[in-house]
């Protein structure tokens, strides 16, 4: 590749890197400390895909200060209305929530209820109420640990020391711990108020704006299963307080007979007597059913008294589980918002709606318009934040939050390599991880695949081959030269049973020849011309039970998206070792080995020491280094069980040992991995936590240095750039080089100093940066041109010194290096002032005292591709 390139030996650095310097939310003190506490990850987004937003709140008297609550990447801050936005709930025991509230005497009065609420197959699950009173810069858990699912938080306007939280309770099965909690004392303590049952918890809770004593609470039986979900029972209803929840009267007057679902509810802020509640139930006749909407249920009730008795205005109530939220505008009587898929707006109080389709993303959740000037309004959804100034005809995407979620991840081998995909309902994507501008940002995504995003593959010989897969098994191959793509489902035969496939259906490459595709439903299929041809390699692997396959049967509003598929398989590795020996894992805890391609199988689940059945696996790793070894993690959240399972077994399957010992509950295992080079070095990631193992999981250390508490739902290594490539529900896609990981040995260990082999610098061209494009832009750290320099020390030393000189030994730069016990890091910089190494060989030399420790850097070219 030509390219203009500048002598650069005046124009380099190296930048001492203390441990220090990376800390988030707390040091590295488990045993791997001294390996981990010089690891650095850098988040590199994606924005535009912006994540599932939940709830909003406003600081009234300063609308540009609002706090963003998302699903699963915590709490987002503006102070200059979205200019910028800072995380400012990552580092707790949990950041996945379900509400946020702020108080309108003191905009640093903030508190959040964890779990998310809106009940989802994908949610995650929370440990209470957070409670800050500094706008967010710390954090105290002011308890109701197991409500685990939290739907709203109310601050009483005339003591920030009285508040009302709206508690689901678990999601999975029944616990005590739902309904209405009161606090009068900031959280010290709580009153449970308002109780129904163990399986039926408060979704929403509204007060009065002019009369704080008035209350209105919408109670929700709800349960889901891996294979079906619930909505609404006898015991689901609207409750009403008139003392400030010291009592309730369940209001029944003018609305439908039970069953009920969920209820949503809006008070009109100019008059409260009037209030707007979407109600789940099943319409009786056609007439009730008039103004609904796809995957509707139930309609919109006015009441003119406060919400004692109710009338009947319309049949819309879109996807009640996992919206139902209506807004009436606080200062125009006749017009009324009702979030959906869409946006559906009443000029005439409710009776009739229009559906709007803004440049938005689809499924919207959270709403807010301003008082004061209801021109303007902030929606959350599926995508991301928006705001609109002119009454929601033109929107603006607040687009530096990084919230993306990820289930599924890919890296191809450009230099730089690129990184892709799938996310939940934001489709496929791919997107670099540097750029000639520096980090990436948004614009530079582009997009695979659509619908729900999970699984993408990247033939590891021609990058522009990609496979991706969206909900249902919809899996195909996409040519990104010509833009061009092909369905590569297997079609059921005439004749016999549709195939099932999961929500999430793995596509996997084999590791021996990248034109043999592997796809799992119920059977598994294989291909060897790159997906065409499908055939299946075994019988039906699952269990293959009846009543697992009735989804949604019992439900107030009965669905079937295919999000509760069951008896499926969920995850597939065949082994690097050796051609044709596969290991697969079903939804409903089956795990499964072929020693011969496909000809017979071996079911070897009975061998998983204090495993319970019908556990979901969530990943199978066939090693690379010994034939017989496997890893195998399960998640049994979806059957109301929160403890780790991870094992592994060196026998075919013969026996597993389980590699779980001291890993905490509520931290559900997703995946796990083996280094490339290093087999001692395995990588785990889970609801909340991404961990390492440098004794092949005898002991395991979580990852804290400047990394949120994030579930993990995939990791990658990259082979040539050694990059740990972490995909996150919640917070994008990061890198981490792992480099000195997969180098280090028990004798590298036991010498005085060792410098490690650093990564490729690839050499990007002139880079101008983004110098000129404002503040709101999001850009991703960039980690090019340059790279670490990691050196252990077996004890500290006060004289060590690092320098990088060109393949003949001159010196182009040296620097004072830390002399930690462990691994230490330096960073060179191989740009200043816009110009770049030569590409070329250089050394990295460390010094201690009067003994040298050499390594080889490499200086490439590029970027190339795309």
């Amino acid at each position: 590749m030509n390219r203009a390139v500048i002598p650069f030996a005046l124009f380099v650095s190296l930048v001492a890197i203390s441990s220090a310097q990376f800390e988030g939310g707390s040091r590295q003190t488990g045993p791997w400390a001294n390996l981990l506490s010089s690891l650095k990850a850098r988040s590199i987004g994606p924005t535009n895909m912006g994540g599932r937003i939940v709830d909003v709140a406003v600081y009234g008297a300063k609308p540009q200060i609002y706090y963003v609550a998302t699903a699963s990447g915590g709490l987002w801050k503006t102070v200059n209305g979205g200019t910028t936005v800072q995380p400012v709930f990552q580092n707790e025991s949990t950041i996945s929530l379900g509400a946020v509230a702020v108080s309108q005497k003191n905009a640093d009065g903030v508190w959040v209820g964890s779990g998310e609420g809106t009940s989802r197959n994908s949610v995650a699950w929370g440990d209470g109420v957070y409670k800050s009173t500094d706008g967010g810069k710390t954090w105290a858990n002011m308890g109701l640990k197991e409500t685990m699912h939290i739907g709203r938080v109310l601050i009483d306007p005339r003591d920030d020391n009285t508040v009302y939280v709206a508690a689901l309770g678990r999601l999975w099965g029944p616990n005590r711990e739902r309904g209405v909690y009161k606090t009068t004392d900031g959280g010290k303590t709580w009153t449970q108020t308002l109780k129904v049952d163990d399986s039926t918890g408060a979704v929403e809770i509204q007060m009065n704006p002019k009369k704080p004593n008035e209350l209105l609470c919408a109670m929700w039986t709800r349960e889901r299963k891996a294979y079906d979900f619930t909505s609404g029972g006898p015991n689901s209803g609207l409750y009403k307080s008139t003392d400030s929840g010291k009592t309730w009267k369940k209001v029944t007057k003018g609305l439908p007979d039970g069953p009920l679902g969920r209820i949503g509810i809006s008070y009109f802020y100019s008059d409260p007597k009037m209030v707007v509640a979407t109600v789940e139930y099943r319409p009786k006749d056609a007439a009730e059913r008039q103004g609904a909407t796809q995957m509707n249920g139930g309609g919109i009730y006015i009441s003119k008294d406060g919400g004692d008795s109710w009338e009947r205005s319309s049949g819309l109530n879109p996807r009640p589980f996992y919206f139902s939220h209506p807004q009436w505008d606080p200062v125009d009587k006749n017009r009324i918002y009702v979030l959906g898929v869409s946006l559906h707006i009443s000029d005439d109080a409710g009776k009739t709606f229009r559906t709007v389709q803004p440049a938005i993303h689809a499924d919207n959740h959270a709403f807010w318009v301003d008082p004061k000037d209801n021109d303007t309004m902030y929606i959350g959804n599926d995508g991301g934040f928006y705001v609109s100034r002119d009454r929601g005809v033109k929107w603006q995407h607040i687009n530096n939050i990084v919230a993306s979620q990820f289930y599924g991840i890919a890296f191809d081998f450009r230099k730089p390599y690129w990184v892709y995909g799938g996310l939940q309902d934001n489709g496929s994507w791919g997107y670099p991880t540097n750029t000639v501008r520096g980090g990436p940002s948004w614009f530079d995504a582009f997009n695979v695949g659509g619908g729900d995003g999970f699984h993408v593959q990247v033939d590891p010989n021609d990058w522009t081959t990609l496979y991706s897969e969206s909900q249902g098994g919809a899996a195909s191959r996409t040519d990104l030269k010509k833009g061009t793509g092909a369905s590569i489902r297997p079609r059921t035969i005439e004749g016999q049973p549709p195939y099932r496939w999961n929500w999430s259906t793995p596509i996997v490459l084999s590791p021996h020849n990248s034109s043999t595709v592997y796809i799992g439903g119920n059977r598994l299929f294989k291909s060897v011309r790159r997906g065409e041809n499908m055939v299946p390699i075994s019988p039906d692997l699952t269990t293959n039970d009846p009543n697992k396959q009735k989804p949604g049967a019992n439900s107030v509003t009965p669905e079937n998206t295919g999000a509760e598929r069951h008896c499926t398989i969920i995850t597939i590795c065949e082994s690097p070792f050796r051609p044709g020996l596969i290991w697969v894992g079903t939804d409903d805890g089956l795990v499964w080995v072929t020693k011969n391609d496909g000809t017979t199988w071996e079911n070897v689940t009975a061998n998983f020491p204090d495993l319970p059945a019908n556990t979901w696996c969530s990943r199978v790793t066939a090693s690379k280094f010994v034939e017989g070894r496997c890893y195998v993690t399960f998640d049994g959240h979806r059957n109301n069980d929160f403890k780790p399972y991870v094992y592994v077994t060196e026998d075919f399957g013969k026996t597993f040992a389980k590699l779980s010992d001291g890993l905490p509950d509520f931290d559900c295992t997703y995946v796990i991995k083996e280094g490339l080079v290093n087999q001692d070095l395995l990588i785990l990631g889970s609801e909340m936590s991404l961990r390492f193992s440098m004794d092949r999981g005898k002991t395991w250390e979580r990852f804290q240095t400047d990394f949120p508490t994030v579930a993990v739902h995939d990791v990658a290594i990259h082979p040539r750039d050694q990059d740990l490539v972490i995909g996150t529900h919640g917070r994008g896609i990061w890198t981490m080089d792992i480099s000195p990981l997969e180098q280090i040995t028990a004798d590298i260990r036991a010498m005085d100093a060792y410098m490690f082999k650093p990564q490729p610098v690839y050499n990007m061209g002139r880079m101008a940066g983004a110098p000129w494009d404002g503040d709101a832009v999001y850009m991703g750290s960039p980690s090019q041109p340059g790279t670490s320099l990691f050196y252990w020390l077996k004890a500290k030393a006060s004289d060590v010194k690092v320098s990088v000189t060109d393949a003949a030994g001159n010196q182009i730069t040296e620097i004072t290096g830390t002399g930690n016990e462990g691994l230490n890091v330096v960073r060179w910089n191989a740009r200043a002032r816009g110009r770049i190494a030569d590409p070329g060989d250089y050394r990295a030399v460390l010094k201690v005292g009067t003994k040298e420790y050499v390594a080889a850097i490499k200086v490439d070219d590029g970027p190339d591709g795309r």
